[in-house]
């Protein structure tokens, strides 16, 4: 693949992992708020501890999601051919742990780097996401 091509792909696969954890943060949220007034009865850490629990177990499904999407790409590519390495190599890309025991070819090396760019600004909207939501939940007035 030209560099050119893995962009195009590496942006697309990107675009798709971006929409759908964009999706599931929503999809959270609305779920969070109808969950909320049914937790009154509950003590506030409980009702913390349980809505922080659910928002944080939607934002790990969303991201096993894409690295499982990510996985998928390396192996119809054909830049990794099986499927357990590809799921390592995309997991470790996209949490940028990347290891170095398993390295791409030169055709798609940059394609690989964009998968480090989509863990990059998802697991950045995730952090935003359980931070604005523990703003909002935490009782400021009693810590």
């Amino acid at each position: 693949m030209t560099i050119a091509v893995q962009i195009f792909w590496g942006s697309v696969v990107l675009g798709i992992c971006s929409v759908v954890h964009i999706v599931v943060i929503i999809w959270s949220t609305s779920l969070l708020k109808i969950l909320g007034p049914k937790l009154l009865r509950y003590s506030s850490k409980v009702r913390l501890g349980i809505l922080l629990g659910k928002a944080f177990g939607f934002v790990i499904i969303s991201h096993t999601i894409q690295v499982w999407i990510l996985a998928f790409s390396f192996v119809i590519f054909k830049a990794i051919p099986r499927v357990g390495d590809a799921v390592y190599f995309a997991l470790t890309t996209y949490t940028t742990l990347g290891y170095g025991d398993i390295i791409l070819d030169t055709d798609f090396r940059v394609y690989g780097a964009m998968a480090s760019v989509t863990g990059l600004l998802n697991i950045g909207l995730s952090t935003a996401f359980l931070a604005g939501l523990l703003g909002r939940l935490l009782p400021w007035d009693k810590i």
